[in-house]
């Protein structure tokens, strides 16, 4: 990080102060407002739209020119070439792997990919039809009641053990908690599959016959894995980050992250996408419903993104999965299916959606793939959740070692009452 450059800031009573003008390798130029407080005053920034709460060298985002980089490598590129795995090595230590570095690496997650009997117990604890993001944000939390053994946040081999186990077991409690919410027995891990056939096993194969993974099938979830693995300091990722510089354990910083996923502001979008499909009914009432949406009379799901103002680079990836993925499955003609491509046609070609750049977004396109692939809608989260755990994992362990990394204590600008004195029942009563 470069910083010889100065802004000033001068108050109308005549103070000012020197902040630091700070660059990156990408992006733009940041003001170092550390010193503000000599002033006796803070920013007012609502939701950190403005503001950079840590220097990361994870992922870039460029949202004007439509861009997503881990560790510099275009999505685009990850999600044609490699495979997650690849993609959680490269989040994790900074580099693609060698060809032995990354057969160690799979090793390593299969050898962690079993949970500890005790913890399958605990969805006995839940209700059947409990919520399955309800259920990870329990038994995630958990793992630190059993994995106790590699918990020094201090020692970098403790929290590689830690990133391996969580990598490793969210996909396993992820599928368990699918079998015991429709009453099928656990599915243990098969080291003999790959990561992602070995998540497809344990979540629709059953002890009856043998499960035959389909490889396109698999390939499109790898690419929904790759896509999801991290996107910069989105509200999970920067829960993580906030849990994580209080010392708490990657465990429990993981679950918080998982919670504010399961906010439907964040990690729904793709359900709201199918939801809005079902709504919708049938091809015929979709020019209808865009006739609707420029009234504001409905929203439109899974069209533009906070970040990107441009198309979604995910987007185009999932688009061509999609495709591939029902006609995999001879569904090309799934009523859903066509409704979206008219969505998306009308908004591509109208000069309303345009204007404001409402482009398609990966959840438009990942909670067709999604349903296509027999997984319900109660477990898109999860499948968010199981991509996001290695990017979650990484931020954590970047902050961690990071030695400007102070606990996080946002300020507030104080609108209630001014000092009043306290007045005994007895005053109040009259």
């Amino acid at each position: 990080m470069e910083n010889n450059r100065i802004a000033t800031l001068t108050l109308d009573d005549g103070r000012s102060i020197e902040l630091p003008v700070m660059s990156g390798t990408l992006g733009a130029d940041v003001l170092d407002l550390r010193n503000l407080q000599k002033l006796g005053m803070y920013t007012y920034d609502p939701a950190f739209f403005s503001t950079a709460s840590c220097a990361s060298q994870i992922t870039y985002i460029d949202g004007d020119a439509g861009l997503l980089y881990y560790r510099g490598y275009p999505i685009e590129q990850l999600a044609k070439g490699s495979d997650f795995l690849e993609t959680c090595y490269l989040l994790l230590h900074g580099e693609l792997p060698t060809s032995r570095q990354l057969a160690e690496f799979n090793l390593k997650v299969k050898r962690h990919s079993m949970v500890h009997d005790q913890l399958a117990r605990f969805y006995n604890g839940f209700r059947r039809d409990a919520h399955p993001m309800a259920v990870m944000v329990g038994v995630v939390g958990a793992l630190s009641a059993f994995y106790h053994d590699s918990l020094d946040i201090t020692n970098p081999e403790h929290r590689e053990i830690s990133a391996l186990r969580l990598i490793a077991k969210v996909p396993t409690i992820a599928a368990m908690s699918y079998k015991y919410n429709i009453g099928e027995p656990f599915m243990f891990p098969r080291n003999s599959f790959s990561y992602v056939e070995n998540f497809m096993y344990m979540m629709f194969g059953t002890p009856c016959e043998e499960y035959v993974p389909n490889p396109k099938l698999v390939r499109a979830l790898e690419r929904i894995f790759i896509l999801h693995a991290d996107h910069e300091q989105n509200a999970s990722t920067s829960t993580v980050r906030l849990a994580g510089s209080s010392g708490a354990n990657p465990f429990a910083c993981v679950a918080s992250g998982i919670a504010a996923l399961w906010g439907p502001a964040h990690g729904g979008a793709n359900e709201a996408v199918l939801k809005m499909l079902h709504e919708i009914g049938d091809i015929s009432h979709v020019d209808e419903f865009m006739k609707g949406v420029k009234e504001k009379k409905y929203r439109l799901m899974g069209f533009g993104h906070r970040v990107y103002k441009n198309m979604d680079p995910r987007a185009s990836v999932m688009r061509d999965t999609c495709y591939e993925v029902l006609q995999e499955l001879k569904l090309e003609n799934d009523p859903l299916f066509k409704m979206a491509l008219q969505l998306e046609q009308i908004a591509l070609q109208d000069p309303y959606f345009i204007e404001r750049k409402l482009y398609p977004n990966v959840d438009f396109y990942s909670g067709i793939v999604l349903r296509a692939l027999g997984i319900p809608t109660n477990m898109f989260t999860v499948i968010f959740a199981v991509g996001r755990t290695i990017g979650w994992i990484s931020q954590w362990n970047e902050m961690i070692a990071d030695k400007e990394q102070k606990i996080g204590r946002p300020r507030q600008l104080y609108i209630g009452a001014t000092k009043r004195d306290y007045v005994p029942m007895q005053g109040r009563d009259k």
